[in-house]
């Protein structure tokens, strides 16, 4: 991942993906915004959880989508916003719920499903696309 562009990556194992965690996290800094884009099992959940563990310097712990939250907050060196609008029914109602404020905040945020609200990300969005290949294999593009 050398930044410029799109990087394709190929992971088989968790840890494999935990490594690409790693390496996207060294390029955020506070206000940076994650969008992570796939279908159903292509891994979003997991490299999110990679992420916030790396981010929060907290091993192991435990993360959940927050599918039925939409938000959930970890605190380590800035805040940690992890969003899953796969429920969210538009760009209004994650207005509305005052998530706007979040992506304006110093923290960094994580988004499942960011489609949605594309129109609301930053231009310099971190967009990562993971495409399930079958087993534990996932195809991952970042830019």
């Amino acid at each position: 991942m050398d930044g410029r562009g799109s990087s394709g990556i190929t992971s088989g194992t968790l840890e494999e993906t935990r490594s690409i965690a790693k390496e996207i996290a060294k390029r955020l800094i506070p206000g940076s915004v994650v969008a992570l884009h796939g279908d159903l099992g292509a891994g979003k959940t997991t490299l999110a959880s990679f992420l916030i563990e790396e981010l929060t310097k907290t091993p192991n712990r435990e993360i959940s989508s927050p599918t039925f939250t939409y938000l959930h907050i970890y605190q380590g060196e800035c805040p940690v916003f992890h969003f899953d609008l796969y429920r969210i029914a538009n760009r209004a109602t994650f207005i509305q719920m005052g998530f706007l404020d979040q992506l304006e905040e110093e923290g960094i945020s994580i988004i499942e499903w960011p489609e949605i609200i594309e129109d609301l990300l930053p231009r310099d969005t971190l967009h990562v696309h993971l495409k399930h290949l079958g087993e534990n294999r996932r195809e991952i593009h970042v830019h």
